[in-house]
């Protein structure tokens, strides 16, 4: 892992050197774009990985306020924080969990899924933190119609805009998963305010999951978290169909424009309404039908558990008792069939 001693090299460019340095070797490339700030003639070039692009001052009713839209230049700000999740992985793996897992001794395969459920933990911690506050500071949550209202919201804050590229960026550096397929599709469709809802609804719900999964390897006997989880994870369904249901299928449908408009970023027709409603419907049902299932499984598991403890139970109890020839054992004293003590009788002469 990256950061940390050594015991063994290998030849450069290799795929070994390569999984053993590539932290080192993102964090050199941070640091040759942050050098070029410092010149006058790679400055612009290296502000484009650094700062949000498309920036728009418009003048709103409390004076004036930079705005952002996405575009192609967005890749280079993505690609500056997926080398910065790379790094912040690394940091997390060798300065938190490579010291819990020395203490813990777990095997490998739940070493393994123990690293995952702690870097997801500290991901899922921060970006609902993060989210939950821009929800506040926009608004959005004591007015709830603003989610739709004034669509398209082609214009972001920085906050929000922000808060979306390091989302995408980190996804990527996990791109194994494809999680960003499913989740930043309203990034894309100038959705970002109902985007903000189902972001902060999912990392909840999978912040719960991974702490729960976290303190069953430290202990198997913890696994009430899970039951909590369990619950969490249906009301998450649930609210997302709701708000996808409320927003998208009778907020957008009562809005006057309901035109194709590549240019204004405007995607509100009833194809594309229809198109979200049934991939959000069939993405939930699919998590949903996997649920039940696990569920069904893991409750077969304990009954049949059950059942064979009750059956060893019950052999236990129903076992008879060791006999020999000359008697049988009792309170660990041989006994004769009479009860007497079987003890050899002097035979008296005829």
């Amino acid at each position: 892992m990256a950061f940390r001693r050594r015991n063994k090299s290998y030849p450069f460019f290799s795929q070994e050197f390569l999984i053993q340095n590539h932290a080192d070797i993102v964090f050199s490339l941070v640091i040759f774009i942050l050098i070029g700030l410092m010149f006058e003639a790679t400055a612009k070039t290296a502000i484009l990985f650094i700062q949000p692009q498309y920036n728009v001052t418009t003048l709103l009713p409390e004076g004036e306020m930079t705005l952002y839209h996405y575009g192609w230049k967005d890749c280079a700000t993505i690609l500056f924080y997926f080398f910065i999740a790379i790094i912040l992985h690394a940091v997390v793996q060798e300065y938190l969990l490579d010291k819990v897992n020395r203490r813990l001794h777990l095997s490998k395969s739940k070493n393994t899924k123990f690293n995952e459920s702690g870097q997801l933990c500290v991901f899922h911690f921060v970006s609902s933190v993060w989210s939950l506050y821009i929800l506040i500071t926009e608004g959005y949550l004591l007015h709830p119609s603003s989610l739709w209202e004034n669509y398209p919201h082609v214009h972001l804050r920085f906050q929000v805009k922000f808060f979306y590229l390091t989302q995408l960026a980190y996804w990527l550096h996990a791109l194994p998963e494809l999680y960003f397929q499913k989740k930043y599709f309203s990034y894309l469709l100038n959705l970002s305010r109902v985007g903000l809802v189902l972001l902060f609804l999912q990392y909840v719900s999978e912040l719960g999951f991974h702490i729960a999964r976290l303190f069953y390897f430290t202990d198997e006997n913890h696994q009430k978290m899970f039951d909590l989880w369990a619950v969490s994870f249906v009301f998450t369904r649930m609210a997302t169909l709701t708000l996808m249901f409320l927003a998208v299928g009778f907020g957008l449908a009562r809005a006057e424009n309901q035109v194709l408009d590549l240019e204004m970023g405007n995607f509100n027709t009833v194809l594309i309404r229809m198109t979200v409603l049934l991939l959000v419907c069939l993405t939930q049902s699919w998590l949903l039908w996997k649920f039940i299932r696990f569920q069904l499984r893991r409750w077969r598991e304990f009954r049949h558990e059950q059942a064979l403890r009750k059956k060893a139970a019950t052999k236990q109890s129903l076992r008879p008792l060791k006999r020999d020839s000359l008697g049988h054992h009792e309170n660990g004293v041989l006994k004769a069939e009479n009860g007497a003590s079987p003890r050899t009788k002097k035979l008296k002469s005829p």
